[in-house]
């Protein structure tokens, strides 16, 4: 395989790792009411988990709230046990034919409970970047010992990777530290 296609397929997981990075931080409670908070909560739909963004329109019309109306009526009850079983500590509040879910203000305490679990979704991140790192030139040796690639292409080919490592764990702190500023600042 050639030095090129090995660093892009290990580049794209490393992509892969930063945008769900980015995903999983959407669920991150901030002081502000934002629809990614509750998005893929999981309402047990007909016997089925169901993702709440898959049965419902959610919007966050005002900074402290979150309005959820379900496209069908009847799992309102559903959705409803789901926030309360969920670890998200909000009181969803029945309005008719949706929901209400009011975003109290984060404690300082709090806020900095949640940056600390920011930065260690951003570690785990930074550790399965590093950990494609090591695949990538493992792969590199072996193809250096298979003797498909020379010693000067697996060698530039591991300088790639490292620049391109740099690089992510550069973006994931900026990310981080985005989301870490966020929360406090909300």
């Amino acid at each position: 395989m050639p030095t090129k296609q090995i660093i892009s397929t290990h580049a794209s997981g490393m992509e892969k790792a930063v945008d769900f990075l980015r995903h999983e931080l959407k669920s991150v409670r901030t002081g502000r009411a934002a629809p990614g908070l509750v998005e893929n909560l999981s309402v047990d739909y007909y016997g089925s988990p169901t993702p709440l963004k898959s049965l419902a329109t959610i919007a966050a019309p005002e900074p402290a709230s979150i309005v959820i109306k379900p496209f069908d009526p009847a799992c309102l009850k559903d959705i409803e046990k789901a926030i309360k079983t969920s670890d998200l500590s909000l009181a969803p509040i029945l309005d008719g034919k949706m929901i209400r879910l009011n975003i109290p203000p984060l404690s300082e305490e709090r806020r900095t409970q949640i940056v600390g679990q920011v930065k260690q979704l951003g570690e785990k991140t930074k550790v399965s970047i590093r950990n494609i790192r090591r695949d990538a030139n493992k792969q590199l040796d072996d193809e250096q010992k298979g003797k498909t690639i020379t010693e000067d292409d697996c060698k530039k080919g591991k300088d790639n990777v490292d620049e391109l490592t740099k690089k992510m764990i550069s973006q994931i702190d900026e990310i981080i530290k985005a989301k870490s500023e966020e929360i406090m600042n909300s």
